[in-house]
C-alpha cells in the first residue's frame, strides 16, 4: 500500500509544526513496521481498520463490513475463543488487550497476528472504546517452530524461566530427565515444583546468572526423586532465563569409582609398605597393626579396630582409629572393652575361629543387645556403627589376628570392590605377620645358637676382659660375627674375633666351625697368630666348608723381663679385618694395621700370612671389633673407625664394662644394622695389688708340666 498524495497544509506556528513533524514520523514507523491499526466503538459497535489491518486480513474496503463479527469471521476457529475471551477482559477492566492468534485468507493460506490495545472509559469507568494495533506475526511464528523443532530433536534437556521463575518451555528430554509431563511444568514455579532446588547451587547459580547478565556453568546433585547429579548451563536472556543441562550421574558413579579404586590401590601399597617397614625393620606387630589401621580408613571404613592372637591363643585388640579426630579415644576405649564385653558368637569371634570374611548388615541390632550395660554400651553409642565388615588374617592354616572395618550411617554400604580390596589387604597383612613371626623364630634360634658358642671371657692375672655381642635389630636373621678369648698353656691369652659372610643360621653355623677350628689351633703352646691363620685357611679347604670370613688372632704375651718392666708383647695377625684399636695410658689412641692387607679367610689356602708386633706400656686397652660398629650405608669404614677412635678417647676413664657400653650407644644409638661384637681387654698395670675387676688368676696347666 502506497501512503495517499500529499496535501496543501495550512498554514501553521511553529508547535504546530513540530506535532506535525512527530505524527508524520509516527506514520512512516508503523507503515514501515507492517503495523495495521483499529478503533472499535463499543457504544456504537462500529469497527473501523485502516488499510493495512484490511490486507492482513485478506479484506477490500467495499468487502469491510465494520463490525466484530467481520473481525471474527477471519479467526480460526481454534482461536476465537482465547481472543474474545482477551478482548472481553480489557473492556471489563478498561485495562489493556495482547492476544495472537491466526487469521484464515480466503485463499486458505493462514497467517499469525498479534494485537494489541486499551480499552477507554467514560466519566462512569465503563468502557467505551477500544484503541490498538496488529501487526504479522507468522515469520516469528516459524523461526520459532523451527527452534522447537530443534529442542525437541536434540537428546540434552532444555527449557526456559520466565522472569517470574515460571517454566515458559520444555523440551521432550526435559520431560524424560524431570520426569514430568510437559503441561504439569509450564506454568508452574521452579521453586514450588523442585523444593530441594531452594538454597542450593541450583538457585544459587540461576539467581546470579540473572543478577549479573552472565553464563553460570556448574554440576549439582539433585536428591530423590530424580537422585542425579546434572552438568548445567544457564543464561540470561531478555524474556527469562534458558537452561540446558545434562544427566552426567554415570559419568559421576564412574569418576567416584575410579577414585575409590585408586584410593584402595593406594592404601593397599601403603599397608604393604608399613608391614614391611614395621616388621622388617623392628619387628613390632602393635606398631605395624596401628598403620594398617590408621591405612583403611576412610578408604574402606569409617573407623577400624585391629585383634592380634597370640602364640598361646590370646587375643588382644592392639590398633584402633577413626575418621574422626574427635572419636579416636573413644574408638581406641571401645577397643579396650570390646573383647571383655562381646558375646561368644561376636562377629570377630566367629571370624577368628572360622577364618571366614563376616559381613554385619545391622550393627546395632546384632551388636547392642549382647552388651552389659555400662561404659561399653555408651562408648558403642557414641561410635554409632551401622555395618561392619569382620576379616581374619590367616595364613598358611593359621589365624594370627582380625581387622574390624566399621561404617557409620553417614558413609555408603561397602560394596563387592570394597570387600575384595579389604581381602587383599587382609591376606597381605597376614602373610606379612606370618612371615615376620616365623623369621623371628629363625632369628632367635639362630641367636641362641650364635650366643650358646660364645663363652665366657677368661680372667687372667692383671688383666680385664669385656666382651659384647649385639645382633641386628632391622634383620630377621642373624650374622656370623664371633669373638674369643682364652689362655694357652703357659699364661698367653689369644684374643680372636671374626665374621662369616652372610646372614643366616647357615653363617651362624659356619662360624662355629671355624671359632672351634681356632680355638683347637690356637690352644697350643706357642702358636702364632699368622700360623693359626694359615692353618684355619687350610682347614677350611679341606675340610670343605665353602667359607669365606674375616678375622683377627691376637696374642698377648709377656716375659719375666717385660712383667719387671711393666710392659707386654701384642702380637697380631689380620685377614681382612678393621684394625685393632690399641689405647695408651695417656688417652692416645693408635691403629694397629699390618705391612699391608692380607687376604681374608677362604680365598686362598696357599695365602702368605704375616704377625706384627707392638710392645705395650701398662695401663692400656686393646680394642676388637666387627665392622657392624664402624660401616653402615650411610658411613664409610674409614669415616667409622675415626669415630670409634674419638670415642674411644672421649671414654678413656670409665670402667671398662661402661666404656663398652658406651661405644655402642655413642656409635649405633638407634640399633644396629648389622650384628656387633666386641673384645676389650684393659691391661691393668703389675706394680700394684691385682684390681677386683681383674678377677682371681687361673692359668690352664701347661701339658707335661
Amino acid at each position: 500500500m502506497k501512503p495517499p498524495p500529499p496535501r496543501p497544509a495550512p498554514e501553521q506556528g511553529p508547535a504546530e509544526a513540530v506535532d506535525a513533524v512527530h505524527s508524520l514520523r509516527l506514520e512512516l514507523a508503523v507503515e514501515a513496521a507492517g503495523i495495521g491499526s483499529f478503533d472499535w466503538d463499543l457504544v456504537t459497535g462500529r469497527l473501523d481498520w485502516d488499510d493495512r489491518l484490511l490486507e492482513l486480513f485478506g479484506y477490500t474496503r467495499e468487502e469491510w463490513a465494520g463490525s466484530i463479527q467481520a473481525f471474527n469471521a477471519r479467526l480460526h476457529p481454534d482461536d476465537v475463543e482465547a481472543t474474545t475471551a482477551a478482548l472481553q477482559h480489557a473492556i471489563d477492566g478498561c485495562g489493556a488487550y495482547d492476544a495472537e492468534y491466526r487469521v484464515v485468507l480466503p485463499s486458505g493460506e493462514t497467517r499469525w497476528v498479534r494485537g494489541r490495545g486499551r480499552a477507554l472509559g467514560d466519566e462512569g469507568g465503563i468502557a467505551v472504546r477500544l484503541l490498538g494495533a496488529a501487526y504479522d506475526t507468522t515469520s516469528a511464528r516459524a523461526a520459532d517452530l523451527h527452534v522447537a523443532r530443534v529442542l525437541e530433536a536434540m537428546n540434552e534437556a532444555f527449557f526456559s524461566l520466565d522472569r517470574d521463575w515460571r517454566f515458559s518451555y520444555v523440551n521432550r528430554r526435559a520431560e524424560q530427565v524431570l520426569d514430568r509431563s510437559r503441561p504439569d511444568l509450564v506454568g508452574g514455579e521452579i521453586w514450588s515444583l523442585f523444593p530441594h532446588a531452594v538454597d542450593s547451587d541450583f538457585e544459587t547459580n540461576y539467581r546470579g546468572a540473572v543478577a549479573s547478565g552472565q553464563e553460570r556453568v556448574f554440576e549439582a546433585y539433585y536428591p530423590e526423586p530424580l537422585d542425579a547429579w546434572f552438568e548445567v548451563r544457564a543464561w540470561p536472556t531478555p524474556d527469562g532465563l534458558s537452561v540446558y543441562f545434562l544427566d552426567v550421574t554415570e559419568r559421576r558413579r564412574a569418576e567416584t569409582a575410579a577414585r575409590e579404586a585408586a584410593a584402595r590401590l593406594r592404601a593397599i601399597a601403603e599397608i604393604s609398605s608399613a608391614m614391611v617397614d614395621q616388621l622388617g625393620r623392628v619387628q613390632d606387630e602393635r606398631a605395624a597393626l596401628q598403620r594398617v589401621t590408621e591405612a583403611v580408613v576412610p578408604v574402606f571404613a569409617d573407623w577400624a579396630i585391629g585383634t592380634l592372637v597370640d602364640a598361646d591363643g590370646r587375643m588382644r585388640d592392639v590398633a584402633s582409629w577413626h575418621t574422626d579426630p574427635a572419636l579416636r579415644a573413644t574408638t581406641a576405649r571401645y577397643a579396650a572393652l570390646r573383647l571383655a564385653a562381646i558375646a561368644d558368637d561376636a562377629p570377630v569371634l566367629r571370624a577368628l575361629r572360622s577364618g571366614q570374611t563376616l559381613t554385619v548388615d545391622d550393627v546395632p541390632a546384632v551388636i547392642r543387645p549382647t552388651l552389659p550395660p555400662g561404659e561399653v554400651v555408651e562408648v558403642f553409642d557414641r561410635l554409632a556403627p551401622r555395618t561392619a565388615l569382620t576379616l581374619p588374617l590367616a595364613a598358611h592354616g593359621k589365624t594370627l589376628g582380625a581387622l574390624s572395618l566399621y561404617r557409620s550411617d553417614s558413609g555408603r554400604p561397602a560394596d563387592a570392590d570394597d570387600v575384595a580390596a579389604a581381602r587383599e589387604v587382609a591376606e597381605r597383612v597376614a602373610l606379612a605377620l606370618d612371615n615376620a613371626r616365623l623369621h623371628e623364630q629363625q632369628r632367635r634360634l639362630a641367636e641362641e645358637l650364635q650366643r650358646s658358642m660364645l663363652t665366657a671371657p677368661p680372667r687372667p692375672d692383671h688383666a680385664e676382659v669385656v666382651v659384647r655381642y649385639l645382633p641386628a635389630v632391622e634383620a630377621a636373621q642373624v650374622g656370623g660375627d664371633w669373638y674369643d678369648a682364652f689362655l694357652q698353656p703357659g699364661g698367653a691369652m689369644v684374643l680372636v674375633i671374626g665374621d662369616v659372610v652372610g646372614h643366616d643360621i647357615a653363617a651362624a653355623a659356619a662360624m662355629g666351625q671355624l671359632r672351634g677350628l681356632v680355638r683347637g689351633i690356637a690352644f697350643r703352646e706357642g702358636a702364632d697368630p699368622s700360623t693359626v691363620l694359615t692353618d684355619l685357611d687350610v682347614a677350611v679347604r679341606g675340610l670343605e666348608m665353602d667359607t669365606m670370613a674375616t678375622a683377627i688372632v691376637a696374642r698377648i704375651e709377656q716375659s719375666p723381663e717385660q712383667r719387671a718392666a711393666g710392659t707386654t708383647t701384642l702380637r697380631w695377625s689380620n685377614a681382612g679385618h678393621p684394625p685393632p684399636l690399641l689405647m695408651h695410658a695417656d688417652g692416645r689412641v693408635e691403629e694397629l694395621s699390618g705391612p699391608r692387607a692380607e687376604l681374608m679367610l677362604g680365598v686362598d689356602p696357599t695365602a702368605r700370612r704375616t704377625d706384627s708386633t707392638v710392645t705395650v706400656d701398662r695401663p692400656a686397652t686393646v680394642l676388637l671389633y666387627t665392622d657392624g660398629l664402624v660401616e653402615a650405608r650411610d658411613q664409610e669404614l674409614d669415616d667409622g673407625i675415626a669415630a670409634l677412635r674419638e670415642a674411644l678417647a672421649d671414654l678413656a676413664d670409665l670402667p671398662l664394662a661402661e666404656l663398652c657400653d658406651g661405644l655402642l650407644a655413642r656409635l649405633r644409638p638407634h640399633g644396629v644394622a648389622d650384628d656387633v661384637a666386641l673384645v676389650a681387654v684393659r691391661l691393668h698395670a703389675e706394680d700394684r695389688p691385682r684390681p677386683p675387676e681383674a678377677g682371681p688368676r687361673h692359668v690352664p696347666p701347661v701339658p707335661g708340666a
